[in-house]
């Protein structure tokens, strides 16, 4: 009889027909997010976070698009992805079930630090965002499954915290000059507006005017450049700010109308396409 190792065993584990996600924040890492799911008919849409997005599929497979590039990625790939980059994500053939990570910037850069001895100089960032790394996806398991499964504070801190200084020091590097160097464009004004004025029913044709282009023009000029339609990106910037509000205690009513949601069920309805779970399971986690 051959024997496999308890990795080898998660991954031959049948798919279970119900969906099923746990959300949660853990202390030991500044809040740091933290997703364990299964998934067989939920779709993303496109959608971008504040924090990195780290993760690795235990079974199965899923299909994404990382700034306009679209992959399928299964048991043994890992997500490296940045703040700010645009992003979805839908099952393959069967669904799959994937753990995630979402760390601060900060949090990098004081693990960084600690592994250094000296002050990091710059901003963290991964230059390839989907990549085959077999035994740092079986390491991000076992880290994982430890935060989820409460096991003792040491082991959890040195599994989670190894696992993210390995990570960077095989794929990470440092932006040095800051980003905003390049010259302002109408589809940066019209973004810029987006973000100020996200609370607001802001129209096409409104937009358009602030960028000096035609209605159409902007569309494919705003999604060329960052890959997404700016409805969808308004949208996404409502659900982000959202997620400040639910952390804080909001409810999800008053959310909804702070961020500038038709109503609850609409944004009940856009936040799990983009985070995996509900306002509520959001806020009580």
């Amino acid at each position: 009889m051959e024997t496999i190792s308890q990795e080898k065993a998660i991954e031959a584990m049948p798919l279970e027909g119900a969906e099923r996600t746990r959300f949660w924040r853990d202390p030991r890492f500044k809040g740091m997010e933290c997703l364990s799911a299964t998934f067989i008919t939920h779709e993303f849409a496109p959608h971008a976070h504040d924090t990195f997005s780290i993760g690795a599929i235990e079974a199965g497979s899923q299909i994404s698009t990382i700034k306009g590039e679209r992959s399928q990625t299964g048991p043994g790939d890992l997500y490296l992805i940045n703040p700010d980059e645009i992003h979805d994500g839908h099952p393959g053939h069967e669904g799959y079930r994937y753990r995630m990570i979402y760390p601060s910037t900060d949090l990098l850069v004081e693990i960084l630090e600690d592994v250094t001895g000296r002050s990091f100089r710059g901003t963290p960032s991964f230059s390839r965002l989907l990549l085959t790394d077999r035994e740092l996806a079986l390491g991000f398991h076992r880290a994982h499954r430890a935060l989820e499964g409460k096991v003792g504070t040491l082991e959890a801190d040195e599994s989670m915290f190894g696992f993210l200084a390995r990570l960077f020091e095989r794929h990470g590097n440092a932006i040095i000059v800051p980003l905003q160097t390049r010259e302002s464009s109408a589809v940066h004004r019209a973004r810029d507006y987006l973000v100020e004025n996200y609370t607001h029913d802001i129209g096409l044709e409104e937009l358009a005017k602030l960028a000096g282009l035609s209605r159409a023009h902007l569309i494919r000029a705003f999604r060329k450049e960052f890959h997404i339609t700016p409805h969808a990106f308004l949208t996404d910037k409502r659900v982000r700010e959202a997620k400040a509000l639910l952390r804080r205690g909001w409810s999800a009513a008053d959310t909804a109308y702070h961020c500038g949601f038709a109503d609850q069920a609409h944004f009940s309805r856009h936040f799990k396409a983009r985070t995996g779970v509900t306002p509520g399971a959001y806020r009580s986690a």
